[in-house]
């Protein structure tokens, strides 16, 4: 296992003018599983390609352990890809598939029988390992594709989108597989995704990119609770979390729409009128069906059952939200409810740049 550093890394294309890459900064610990999180476009993948080596950096620095590698080859890092296209060999059984590192690298015949044999263990694949990929479902197939890339015992796993393509069931199974074998062996692990769902379900921490820069790397407590900005905000989350006008009233509440919400942060550096952006999740409301001083009135336009919960798409001003409510909730369309958000699950942002009120 290694510990990676990217330092100021930038990768301009022959062509173009515009960075994908802006001086991105991390450091990934041995050991360490994280996800590179944003939208296509970001800057995520040209990230990881530069950190495998299949891609020039125009200026800056990678290293493991220490040790800047920017000059070296994909094999001289001793990194394992997999990518969303599973680039299997089909004239080869799975057996061979997964055996071609071993003897490319001439190890002993003994040794990739037996290691090929525990690998295949640990993705369910001994019953496959004499069929050849045609003969495969694409999720057994990405699970040969894994199989083939960790069986060389990588310094550090890099995934770029493996699983973006697959149905939900095997989606939700190889992630397992995915989670499992990190937990067994340790690797240092980058997975790159523009699937918020995997990054959080598989990741130590999460680097979250956009237009070729770092929004912000950390936990996912972190980038929910607390997110650096907007983008953050919005991009974590399923429902997305509401972002409505207010603007502030004193140096521990904000005003919007004529209703007064208690802040969680101090405001004292902000003038009174100054306008900012409030942001709230839709499980982190409270939903009334009465009306209080404290609660902003919103007109039901829509009512989902969504799991134990009711998601309501509700109207405030000519624009709509959503929020959860409980199944019991008594509510009908056109209905007019109240919306309570507390202190605590309020976040606030800065109109001109979106960056976080902290």
């Amino acid at each position: 296992m290694s510990k990676l550093e990217a330092k100021n890394v930038v990768k301009i294309y022959e062509g173009s003018e515009d960075p994908a890459v802006r001086g991105v900064n991390f450091t990934v610990s041995d050991g360490e599983f994280i996800a590179i999180l944003g939208p296509s476009g970001c800057g995520k993948s040209s990230t990881l390609r530069m950190i495998a080596g299949l891609e020039a950096i125009t200026s800056g620095e990678i290293l493991f352990d220490d040790s800047v590698v920017n000059t070296l080859t994909p094999a001289q890092r001793n990194i394992a890809l997999a990518f969303e296209s599973y680039a299997l060999y089909a004239p080869m059984t799975v057996f061979e598939n997964i055996a071609f590192p071993l003897r490319a690298a001439k190890v002993a015949r003994g040794e990739v029988k037996r290691r090929v044999r525990e690998i295949a263990d640990m993705f369910d694949l001994a019953p496959l390992l004499h069929k050849k990929p045609g003969e495969l479902s694409g999720g057994q197939q990405q699970r040969v594709s894994l199989a083939r890339a960790l069986i060389r015992k990588p310094n550090i796993f890099l995934l770029d989108e493996p699983l973006s393509h697959m149905d939900q069931r095997n989606r939700a199974d190889i992630r397992t597989r995915i989670k499992s074998m990190h937990a067994r062996d340790h690797i240092t692990t980058i997975y790159v995704t523009h699937d918020q769902e995997e990054a959080v379900a598989l990741a130590d921490r999460v680097l979250v990119m956009s237009m070729g820069e770092i929004q912000q790397y950390g936990t996912v407590d972190e980038l929910w609770n607390r997110p650096a900005n907007t983008f953050v905000a919005g991009f974590i989350g399923e429902p997305a979390i509401n972002f409505i006008p207010c603007a502030v009233r004193d140096a521990d509440s904000v005003a919007l729409s004529g209703v007064c919400w208690r802040s969680g942060v101090k405001l004292a550096d902000f003038a009174v009128g100054d306008e900012l952006i409030a942001g709230f999740r839709p499980n982190k409301v409270q939903v009334l069906t009465e009306p209080a001083d404290d609660a902003l009135p919103a007109q039901v336009s829509i009512s989902e059952f969504v799991a134990t919960e009711k998601q309501l798409t509700i109207n405030i001003a000519g624009e709509d939200y959503r929020v959860l409510a409980p199944l019991d909730f008594p509510v009908k369309l056109d209905d007019t409810i109240y919306l309570r958000v507390p202190p605590e699950n309020l976040q606030l942002f800065r109109k001109d740049d979106g960056t976080a009120v902290v």
